[in-house]
C-alpha cells in the first residue's frame, strides 16, 4: 500500500504543479489520478492531508538537491548559495512555493491534517544547513543561528516573489544577503560567548 500511496502522491504533485489548487477537491482530483475519492481519503485523510504530503515531498526534494550540490566542498560557498537560489526561484517552482505558503498558513491556524508541517518544515532544514556550515568549519554555536537566519531570509524572499512576481528585485535582495555574510567566510567572528570563532556564509 505504501507503493500505491507514493504513486498517487507523485501523480498529485504533477497535477498540482500544472493546475494549481485554487479549485482542487479530492472528488474532482480522483478521476484525474485514476483513482477514487475513497482511496485518496484512505491514503491522505483529507484534502489538507494530501496538500501537506505534497509540500513535504517537495521540501524533501529541495533538501536532496541542496545536499547533492553541497557535496562538493571545493565549491565556493557564496557561489553555491547563488546557484541554489536560482534553482528555488525557477518559474517551474512557483506553483509549489505558493502551495507551501498556502498550507503553512492553514497549519498555523490549526487546520486538521497539516500538523506535521510546522515543526517538520523547519527542523530538517536547520539540521541540513547547520551540518553544511559545520563541514565548512563553522562551530555549531555559530552555525545553528546562521542556518536559521538563512532559512528565514530564503523563505521571506520566496514569499515576496510569490506576492509580487518581481524576480529581479528578489534576486537582488538575495544577492545582497549573501554578500552581507560572504566577507566572514573563513574569518574570525564573535561567537555567543564573545570569543573569536570561525564563520561562513549561509545558503539561500
Amino acid at each position: 500500500m505504501a507503493d500505491a500511496r507514493e504513486r498517487l502522491l507523485g501523480a498529485a504533485m504533477e497535477y498540482v504543479a500544472e493546475h494549481g489548487v485554487s479549485d482542487l477537491s479530492l472528488r474532482g482530483l480522483a478521476p484525474a489520478l485514476g483513482t477514487s475519492h475513497r482511496m485518496l481519503i484512505y491514503h491522505f485523510g483529507s484534502k489538507n492531508g494530501l496538500l501537506t504530503a505534497i509540500v513535504q515531498a517537495v521540501e524533501e526534494g529541495q533538501r536532496a538537491l541542496f545536499a547533492g550540490l553541497a557535496a562538493d566542498l571545493e565549491a565556493d560557498p557564496a557561489g553555491f548559495a547563488h546557484r541554489y537560489w536560482r534553482q528555488l526561484t525557477d518559474p517551474e517552482m512557483r506553483t509549489r512555493e505558493r502551495l507551501f505558503f498556502d498550507v503553512y498558513v492553514r497549519a498555523l491556524h490549526g487546520a486538521p491534517g497539516t500538523e506535521a508541517l510546522l515543526g517538520g518544515g523547519v527542523e530538517p532544514w536547520l539540521e541540513l544547513l547547520t551540518s553544511w556550515l559545520e563541514r565548512l568549519g563553522t562551530p555549531r554555536t555559530v552555525a545553528r543561528p546562521r542556518a536559521r537566519l538563512a532559512l528565514a531570509a530564503s523563505r521571506g524572499l520566496l514569499l515576496d516573489l510569490a506576492a509580487t512576481g518581481d524576480r529581479a528585485a528578489v534576486d537582488a535582495a538575495m544577492d545582497a544577503f549573501i554578500d552581507l555574510v560572504k566577507p566572514v567566510a573563513g574569518a574570525p567572528v564573535p561567537g555567543p560567548d564573545h570569543r573569536r570563532d570561525q564563520g561562513c556564509p549561509g545558503a539561500g
